[in-house]
């Protein structure tokens, strides 16, 4: 009888692990590149034992190899090994067409990084919207790379969900719905003149792809890596579980109301395609707003885009009432740096984009000297805004990237206080609550998804 039961436990195990194998599909035979094709550049792509290598290229753009066929849903696993020096990904729901810039690829990245910041499977928009996912959101997996040996990539799109592993480490937790479905492309990246780097070398082998039975076949993603969302205005389940709210709904003036006026401003602000803007077009002077409810410890998010030469800012703090218009409080600026006068006054570069303005200059290699200054997608580009305020401490993020921290009260801050604008403003620095804000500045400026989570 034991022997029966072990027998059909084995024929259970069996089936089950060549259902699990039959589900996935080899996108490379081994042998040749059939079902791939070139794009963009001129990099070579060539079969060495069983093996995809790409080879890096002087003067030539990003360079692709393609798959003909588009995937929407799927789990991809791949291995993939990339000299030193150079830099590399693999293309995710990507599409390349006439009509969108010649048609350059652009999508969905998964990153594969020799860089000492290590954001290795983070998520970047190739040729869109830059980094939607950098590592910075989950440190304890910068580290998961190894340099110029085989990495295992695990990557999961499914529905608006983009989710990666690096050698079994979860990295991305990506919310998005720009694009549904697209190709998978190998990626040799531009070089320009570094010819140090020309004639290095990425591989890959094993890429594999499921198209079926993907919840089946899911992982569990660590609670401890963040989710990162880019739905417009909208909160996602993970999002409401852990305590976020909508701080605009993308469609009323509901929550908020004029900088010193009980109600919201008849003129100034434009809500369009889910955007609140100061200043479009000849809607001009309706001045700052406020939320009408007061705000202690909390962690508030907002997408942000400027017009060239602009100047606005995020406000937390703020003591506005009815007919007490005071819009005095800490500022998250917003600035077009290249062309905004105001970023070359103050002291230090303080008045500059993501600083508390005229008070701490935002520098993100203040934290870490891997990282440039400020990671900005520029004019006409959002930009997130993330600002966290617990008891004393105040913390500014840009686009994901810690950019200045400060300490209310302590004798560092004190000193700042005394070199700004604000030292003789009453009891600046010491509110413990306040309203936020958005400036009018009379320049056109569009926000969207801004959401709040009192800590």
């Amino acid at each position: 009888m034991k022997r029966i039961v072990a027998l059909l436990i084995l024929i259970v195990v069996s089936i089950g692990t060549y259902a699990a194998k039959s589900d996935w599909e080899k996108l490379f035979n081994g042998k040749d590149l059939s079902g791939w094709e070139r794009l963009n550049g001129t990099a070579d792509y060539t079969i060495v034992n069983g093996e995809i290598v790409g080879t890096s290229k002087t003067n030539s753009p990003n360079t692709f190899l393609a798959t003909t066929r588009t995937f929407g849903d799927f789990i991809l696993e791949y291995e993939m090994k990339m000299d030193t020096g150079l830099n590399s990904g693999v293309q995710i729901r990507s599409l390349s067409k006439p009509d969108f810039n010649n048609g350059r690829v652009h999508g969905y990245q998964v990153e594969c990084d020799d860089a000492p910041r290590g954001w290795s499977a983070g998520i970047y928009d190739e040729a869109r919207r830059g980094w939607l996912y950098p590592m910075e959101y989950n440190q304890a997996a910068k580290r998961s790379y190894k340099r110029a040996q085989w990495n295992k990539y695990r990557v999961e799109a499914i529905g608006n969900s983009i989710r990666t592993w690096l050698n079994g480490i979860p990295c991305a937790n990506l919310v998005d719905d720009m694009t549904p479905a697209g190709f998978i492309a190998l990626q040799v990246h531009a070089i320009g003149k570094e010819e140090a780097n020309a004639g290095k070398t990425i591989s890959w082998r094993d890429i594999r792809i499921m198209t079926k039975n993907l919840e089946a076949n899911r992982k569990k993603m660590d609670k401890s890596v963040a989710e990162v969302s880019y739905l417009n205005n909208t909160l996602t389940e993970n999002e409401k579980a852990n305590g976020w709210k909508l701080l605009w709904d993308g469609k009323t003036t509901n929550g908020w109301r004029g900088a010193g006026l009980a109600t919201f401003p008849d003129k100034g602000w434009t809500i369009e395609d889910g955007m609140l803007i100061p200043n479009k077009g000849e809607n001009k002077g309706g001045g700052d707003i406020v939320t009408v409810k007061k705000y202690k410890n909390f962690v508030l998010e907002a997408d942000f885009k400027i017009t060239e030469g602009a100047n606005s800012g995020i406000k937390y703090f703020i003591q506005s009432e009815p007919n007490k218009p005071n819009t005095v409080g800490f500022e998250f600026q917003i600035l077009d740096d290249a062309k905004h006068p105001d970023a070359k006054l103050g002291t230090d570069g303080n008045r500059t984009l993501a600083s508390l303005y005229d008070l701490v200059k935002a520098n993100s290699q203040a934290f870490d000297k891997s990282q440039p200054v400020k990671r900005v997608n520029g004019v006409g580009q959002w930009n997130r805004a993330r600002i966290e305020v617990n008891g004393k401490k105040a913390t500014h993020y840009l686009n994901g990237v810690k950019v200045l921290e400060v300490t209310r009260g302590s004798q560092e801050f004190k000193e700042h206080i005394a070199q700004s604008k604000f030292k003789k403003e009453p009891g600046f620095g010491d509110f413990d609550n306040g309203y936020i804000l958005l400036q009018d500045h009379g320049n056109e400026v569009a926000f969207r998804n801004l959401k709040i989570k009192e800590l």
